[in-house]
């Protein structure tokens, strides 16, 4: 870590998980972070609310389905208290209507629960850069949602354009495929036999190519030009 991060205060992270395993897992990766201070780790949405109104917090993460009510109450809360603050979605659920719901609460990032450590950590950094770290089966969920509609039946995408074909290597386009399946960090490794630090890299020119900011605008984009269809 350098000078300069070490001078920047820690992001004060509240989580909102009621499932023991995982919220501790969760802490742990929080934890072990540099630039973020844990604030709170709650099992409840009342709990939640307890910390909302009486602290300060840069970061909500977040599940959905709670013993006391719904994730979703909970954004809503800080958005009203705390408009400044940011909330990201981890859950299981990925049907149109939840993921909308949240997004539409004010969730700025929304991930499954299988994401690596590296993913969400990952996932934190670039929503505090003002980008929208969505897992690729969620962004194919708001791509459509929004607009996105399946071909008519024996109807098949149009061929990518020459230039466009050509816009990838070979290797980003396996990275490419992987990312729009909903594949994390470490299993793309595997499955490609490549270092698990060299797939951010890929991704990152994958992204620039596109010019995304996040894996949801790169699947739309490739999507949108024909080099994969969802």
């Amino acid at each position: 870590m350098t000078g300069l991060e070490r001078d920047k205060p820690a992001v004060r992270i509240l989580l909102l998980e009621d499932d023991d395993p995982v919220r501790d897992r969760l802490a742990r990766i929080i934890d072990g972070w540099p630039g973020g201070r844990l604030v709170a780790s709650c099992a409840t949405l009342g709990e939640a609310i307890r910390q909302i109104t009486d602290e300060t917090i840069d970061l909500l993460i977040t599940d959905l389905n709670l013993p006391d009510g719904h994730g979703v109450q909970a954004i809503r809360l800080l958005r009203e208290r705390q408009p400044e603050a940011q909330a990201m979605v981890i859950s299981v659920l990925a049907d149109d209507r939840t993921v909308i719901d949240a997004i539409e609460a004010g969730a700025t990032g929304y991930l499954l629960k299988d994401s690596d450590p590296i993913d969400i950590v990952a996932a934190i950094g670039d929503l505090l850069a003002g980008h929208s770290p969505i897992s690729s089966k969620i962004a194919r969920t708001i791509v459509r949602r929004l607009g996105g509609r399946e071909p008519p039946s024996g109807a098949t995408a149009p061929p990518p354009a020459a230039a466009d074909a050509q816009l990838l290597t070979p290797r980003e386009m396996d990275i490419l495929w992987g990312i729009a399946k909903g594949f994390t960090y470490g299993e793309l490794a595997e499955r490609l036999q490549i270092s698990k630090q060299t797939v951010p890299v890929h991704i990152r020119n994958i992204y620039r190519k596109l010019q995304a900011n996040n894996r949801s605008e790169a699947v739309y984009e490739a999507s949108r030009r024909g080099l994969i269809k969802l």
